[in-house]
């Protein structure tokens, strides 16, 4: 018992520190930009709550959603505009090209909208050998294609050898909002399921293991793909219950969770044994001491929906080709606000926070 007493002081006295932590205002103090800015966590938070906010002014920049809005001549619209530096190029499963146009897609499909149009700017080093843009130019064809997205406009610059690693891709993206979407980074409401679109990690780890840094082999692809199919049929399936929807990326689930519960001020709880992944995913993972929650993702999303629609949801998503291992994975609640609580596979319980560095640097 004692011990039980124990382990739950140090809950109480764990949520209290992260809960002063967040009250405070973020702030952009550091001296010099890390890789740790750019990866989803509280350096990235920071350095957008902390500077670029303020400086902007914009209050539709506030709600940190995947894609911004805008209404021109009665059509509602979404646009979303992202960047790719990705290495190596080419890796299990995908490419920088496919990531280009299937991470411009998915921002837009997570904001309930279809994208219409695309455009693409490549950054060349110099000395990249031609048939590597080449496989790389095909790769964003095919990838267009199988989206349903043109490519109407572009850029190509050259910088000199060393200045880049072999190449870069910039993006933007506009899509029509589905009549059928509500969404918002605000919309949690204290019950909600959480569902996740399938296993997390691969697309994170896959990277990784084309670096060949650890001496590791695995049989992981990424799992990088278009998400308007999945987006599409739980629109079709919940309609207005379905409050959000969130590609995750940068910093996997966990960051997504942690952003998305602090912009509602409500509390997700996930059950750990209900996530699915894969052996090798987390085999790798457990060698390399990191969690698959903070593990980026490149074809998977989380999506809240009210409790009465989330069996119907869940059925849909699990339809759709690529979804089939779809999960429930916990539920939106009250207490304590702005946090994210797991239930571990050994019966305790603990926060998941936002990460403080960057364990999977140039993974998108």
């Amino acid at each position: 018992m004692s011990g039980t007493g124990n382990g739950a002081t140090r809950e109480l006295r764990m949520r209290e520190i992260v809960e002063q932590a967040r009250s405070k205002p973020a702030r952009f103090r550091d001296a010099q930009i890390t890789m740790a800015h750019g990866a989803g966590g509280k350096a990235s938070q920071s350095l957008i709550e902390g500077l670029l906010l303020p400086a902007l002014r914009n209050d539709a920049l506030a709600p940190l959603g995947d894609a911004g809005t805008l209404s021109l001549a009665g059509s509602a619209l979404a646009i979303s505009t992202d960047s790719f530096v990705v290495t190596p190029i080419r890796f299990a499963g995908g490419s920088i090209g496919e990531l280009a146009v299937n991470g411009t897609v998915n921002d837009l499909a997570v904001s309930g909208a279809r994208a219409l149009a695309i455009t693409l700017s490549l950054v060349l080093e110099e000395g990249l050998p031609a048939s590597e843009l080449r496989a790389e130019v095909d790769a964003i064809a095919r990838a267009a294609e199988a989206a349903g997205v043109q490519v109407i406009a572009g850029d190509t610059k050259v910088v000199e050898r060393g200045h880049a690693d072999a190449m870069y891709a910039c993006t933007t993206g506009i899509g029509a909002i589905d009549p059928r979407a509500q969404l918002s980074p605000r919309g949690l409401a204290p019950g909600d399921r959480i569902l996740v679109s399938g296993s997390i990690g691969e697309h994170g780890m896959a990277v990784m293991l084309a670096r060949d840094e650890f001496s590791l082999e695995a049989d992981i692809r990424s799992d990088t793909r278009s998400l308007w199919p999945a987006a599409d049929a739980l629109l079709a399936a919940a309609g207005p219950d379905l409050h959000c929807m969130r590609d995750a990326t940068r910093g996997g689930i966990a960051s997504v969770l942690n952003e998305l519960a602090r912009a509602s001020g409500v509390a997700a709880l996930v059950k750990e044994g209900c996530v699915p992944v894969s052996a090798a995913v987390a085999g790798a993972a457990e060698l390399l001491g990191i969690d698959p929650m903070y593990v980026a993702n490149e074809g998977k999303l989380l999506a809240f929906v009210a409790p009465h629609r989330a069996d119907v949801a869940l059925a849909a998503l699990r339809a759709v080709p690529g979804c089939e291992q779809a999960a429930d994975i916990g539920e939106i609640a009250l207490e304590p606000p702005g946090m994210v609580l797991v239930d571990t596979a050994f019966g305790g319980r603990r926060v998941m926070d936002l990460l403080a560095g960057d364990p999977l640097p140039r993974i998108c």
